[in-house]
């Protein structure tokens, strides 16, 4: 059944102001506790999503790479045990760039890890200083070029369309970081979040947010550099080169079954979605009570499956295949999308219809969250 499986360590050493993960500071953290933890959230889905090998892993945090590289190891003999692998697996570890962390990346290695996605965000101090980020751009730098020397495949993250940013500081940057050997690069737009740091910066008129026609130049700047220097972007935010794609998040995008452990964990199994307790205290006692994690588990309906099921697809280059999904959720096409309007929005060269595929141009990638809104039909995202 599930492929995938995402294993979340919700700890930080410190709170981002733009971040609204389900991320957490501690005073210190018992391991021995968490991995007996982590392992029985593993065990309990595997009796529930078991059957096929695992094509991935991701450790999602929070910050994975604190943890110690003996309890990763501890958690993927556990899983091959429990799954199978796939010879093509793709084990991913998310992680800062500190000369901390970077330590570690050889025994990750040894530990299994092949791919590390590391949160460089910016590549100067001063934005780095505004993200409150704890590296700074030479330590992350250097972790960079040790993370390349352990891992097959090494992405990284930048945050752009910044207050005050310009089209040139931006296409400097993200031209010095098309040179830096990745395959993989996520690029996404400064959001302000709700409950976060920054959202009552800008209440209280601390900083203003890039306005959006800027952010919408800057996007696509970004889409015109990756694509001329072969990483083009295959999901809204991310751009890599063929064959280099995440194989984990594809899983989420093409709607595929995965399984979620560790706190605030969501998952998707045999139709039914499970969400797991986001406070480390409150999902800890959950595992100790009931060997498991799981706040809520519930079946989703035939329309709640095909609308998400659109509303990931859409995202991708690639986008959905209609005749596929027709025959997956039993619903007549123009029950998944509004004919009419994809007819419309295509004309305007937002959206596309060919060879039996529905998607967004790249021109309308920009206007995603309403495209969606308009194409996918409101009864079936209520549904």
């Amino acid at each position: 059944m599930a492929r995938a499986l995402y294993i979340h360590w919700p700890f930080c050493l410190a709170k981002c102001p733009y971040c609204d993960f389900n991320s957490h500071v501690r005073d210190s953290v018992d391991h021995a506790q968490w991995q007996e933890a982590l392992l029985a959230d593993m065990r309990f889905e595997a009796e529930h999503a078991g059957g096929d090998r695992l094509d991935s892993i991701f450790f999602g945090g929070g910050t994975p790479s604190l943890m110690p590289p003996a309890l990763v190891e501890r958690l993927l003999i556990e899983a091959e045990t429990l799954w199978g692998f796939a010879p093509w697996i793709e084990i991913t570890l998310e992680g800062n760039p500190s000369s901390v962390e970077a330590a570690n990346y050889a025994d990750l290695a040894r530990a299994g890890i092949n791919r590390a996605s590391l949160g460089l965000q910016a590549l100067d101090n001063d934005t780095l200083r505004f993200l409150g980020r704890l590296h700074d751009a030479e330590e992350g730098l250097a972790a960079f070029d040790v993370a390349q020397q352990h891992f097959a495949r090494v992405s990284f993250d930048l945050i752009y369309a910044r207050p005050g940013q310009t089209a040139s500081a931006w296409k400097a940057e993200l031209e010095r970081a098309l040179c830096m050997g990745t395959g993989h690069l996520s690029l996404y737009q400064l959001t302000i979040e709700p409950g976060t740091r920054f959202e009552t910066m800008v209440r209280l008129g601390q900083f203003v947010p890039l306005d959006e026609d800027d952010s919408a130049d800057l996007f696509a700047l970004t889409a015109e550099l990756t694509g001329q220097a072969g990483l083009p972007a295959y999901e809204v935010s991310n751009h890599a080169r063929p064959g280099e794609e995440s194989r984990h998040n594809l899983t989420y995008w093409r709607y595929q079954d995965y399984v979620g452990t560790g706190p605030g964990a969501h998952g998707r199994r045999g139709g039914a979605a499970t969400v797991r307790h986001r406070k480390p205290e409150n999902w800890l006692s959950a595992v100790a009570r009931n060997g498991h994690g799981i706040a809520e588990e519930r079946s989703l309906g035939t329309s709640e499956q095909a609308a998400e099921a659109l509303l990931m697809g859409l995202r991708l280059r690639e986008g959905i295949d209609p005749a596929t999904m027709t025959q997956r959720f039993g619903l007549p096409l123009s029950d998944l999308i509004d004919p009419a309007k994809l007819q419309f929005y295509a004309a305007q060269g937002l959206a596309w219809e060919r060879a039996g595929r529905i998607g967004i141009t790249p021109q309308g990638m920009p206007l995603l969250d309403g495209l969606l809104g308009e194409l996918v039909p409101a009864g079936l995202v209520g549904a």
